[in-house]
């Protein structure tokens, strides 16, 4: 094994006045135990604990919502709930997971805390933003929190007039601003990212050097700012439907209800990458660790991610194959949604060769990045599918698309969840965690999500339209399949949350570079000083600097 040492970075780090001794610089964690010192911090890594604190208590919410729908599904009758009762779960289920733990989950967390430390800053651009965004998600949480204990909303997560604007009896207006308020911290989050990769990147560390994880944060915040403002209005237009009657999407008055569709997707097929593209970042760094050797292809890796977000503006249409477009609409729209797997096909082919000949550890982070790559082809080859226009007539609002959207969304962006927190754990806490358990853990979520959804595409090809909860009893077997891998996804979910607690008090010291990985942040110790580098660090060489192993080496 090579010496873990900056001289493998091709890093030169500036070494006057470094007489100061590792036990004298105060980590992040130690630099106040008060809770005012946490809650009025600025600093990015305890803005991201925050983060992460608020968005895994959300996760247990949407997750109680979701145990409730698939207890309901046991049963053609639906014994457990009412019609309104299951309108209500799988509608809170999709508002809180899309919006309090999808989209924040990988950028609010792991950007904020590892973006500075891989571009070699103290910390992001603007501080004080970074710790009000924060303060604005709580704040739209604790909305969401009122729509909760106050009825909920039976609309769905995607709030379609005319339901929204004119017939439901949900708290309807509470649930639009709880997402219009998330939607600006989603906002401020991408506007610090894009100026801090911009402004404050460290000597040498040109655009040709970063991390694909900070890629494809960029790419992710531009589609952050650029989106949400969209969805931002359509939630506006829909309260001052409720509440002033303006004929925007009721026809009675003069308004489109598709026109909400329209404005609707335009943000969301773009929020689909918000979710995804942190996602494709972190397993480019864990495939290069595991691997051990450069990402092949560096150059067409960062430029797919900003492929990606460029195509995703233009394919909303395909969500509206049955809306009534006209058929050359559709066409386009077909023809740009099948595009779009092209630069997210160069990243699978592309971490495939990079894996090829690579000394591969079957680590945590490895068996979390591997579970991601298979569930985000299935999701992507069914998305194929649902991208063809005869398909799409068949199984559209069906399980089919159920399916299609968690093995994008919950199994490959939750498995990409869990991967950064296993790999970057050690370097946040300082300790280690207990492998064995970090490993059966991937591999329960892996065999859990597909046991859950698979069974659902078969459901949907066979007719079973998704948000009914009373159906024919040939189905039931498959409904039944797809609530005992719920069960085992539950229970692989809370997992990790015992022994990663277990660790931070009871774990061995992990050292600075545990992984004896690249990159700037395996430079700093575990856990990282409150203002990251003693003095800035000069970047001299390419990333994933490897040593390149010598013909006939084993």
């Amino acid at each position: 094994m090579p010496r873990n040492d900056a001289t493998h970075l091709n890093t030169n780090l500036h070494r006057e006045g470094l007489s100061q001794t590792r036990e004298e610089r105060v980590s992040y964690l130690r630099a106040g135990h008060s809770l005012r010192s946490w809650l009025l911090s600025t600093d990015h890594k305890r803005v991201a604990i925050l983060y992460l604190i608020a968005i895994t208590f959300f996760f247990f919410i949407g997750g109680v919502a979701a145990a409730l729908v698939r207890a309901d599904l046991l049963t053609p009758q639906g014994d457990l709930l009412t019609n309104e009762g299951y309108n209500r779960a799988f509608t809170l289920h999709g508002v809180i997971m899309v919006w309090f733990f999808l989209i924040p989950s990988i950028p609010n967390t792991f950007g904020n805390f590892l973006i500075p430390l891989m571009i070699g800053a103290r910390d992001l651009a603007f501080p004080r933003l970074n710790l009000l965004s924060w303060y604005i998600f709580v704040l739209a949480g604790f909305f969401t929190l009122i729509v909760v204990v106050t009825g909920g909303v039976d609309t769905g997560w995607t709030f379609y007039t005319p339901l929204s604007s004119m017939f439901s009896n949900g708290n309807v207006v509470l649930a639009a601003t709880a997402v219009f308020i998330a939607g600006f911290s989603s906002i401020l989050t991408g506007l610090n990212f894009i100026v801090t990769i911009h402004k404050l990147r460290c000597p040498g560390m040109t655009w040709g050097r970063l991390p694909l994880f900070v890629w494809s944060h960029y790419a992710t915040s531009l589609v952050l700012v650029l989106a949400t403002p969209v969805l931002s209005v359509t939630l506006v237009l829909i309260v001052a439907e409720r509440f002033f009657h303006l004929g925007v999407f009721d026809p009675a008055l003069g308004g489109d209800p598709l026109l909400y569709q329209h404005l609707f997707w335009f943000y969301s097929h773009p929020a689909v990458y918000i979710m995804v593209l942190p996602a494709l970042g972190v397993v480019s760094e864990l495939i290069a660790a595991a691997a051990r050797k450069p990402v092949f292809g560096y150059q067409f890796v960062a430029g797919s991610s900003m492929a990606i977000a460029a195509i995703g503006f233009l394919v909303w249409g395909h969500h509206m194959f049955v809306s009534g477009e006209s058929m050359y609409a559709s066409a386009a729209f077909s023809l740009l949604s099948l595009a779009v797997a092209v630069p997210s096909g160069i990243k699978v082919y592309n971490w495939t060769a990079t894996l090829y000949k690579g000394h591969i550890g079957l680590d945590p982070p490895f068996l979390f990045a591997m579970g991601f790559i298979g569930l985000f082809v299935v999701g992507g080859l069914t998305g194929l599918m649902l991208a063809m226009l005869a398909i799409d007539l068949h199984v559209h609002d069906t399980y089919f698309v159920v399916a299609h959207f968690h093995y994008i969304m919950v199994g490959g962006t939750v498995s990409a969840f869990f991967g950064p927190l296993h790999y970057w754990w050690p370097k946040i806490i300082g300790r280690r965690y207990n492998h064995i358990w970090g490993s059966i853990t991937a591999i329960f979520i892996f065999l859990g999500f597909n046991m859950t959804f698979f069974p659902q595409f078969l459901l949907g090809y066979w007719g079973m339209p998704r948000r009914y909860h009373v159906y024919p009893p040939e189905f039931q077997t498959l409904h039944v399949l797809s609530s005992a891998g719920a069960t085992i996804l539950g229970f692989a979910y809370l997992t990790p949350f015992v022994y990663l607690f277990y660790s931070m008090r009871y774990g061995q010291p992990a050292g600075d570079n545990p992984w004896d990985a690249r990159g700037l942040e395996w430079t700093v110790p575990s856990p990282p000083p409150k203002h990251n580098f003693d003095h800035l660090p000069v970047v001299s060489g390419p990333p994933y600097d490897y040593p390149v192993e010598r013909e006939g080496e084993q």
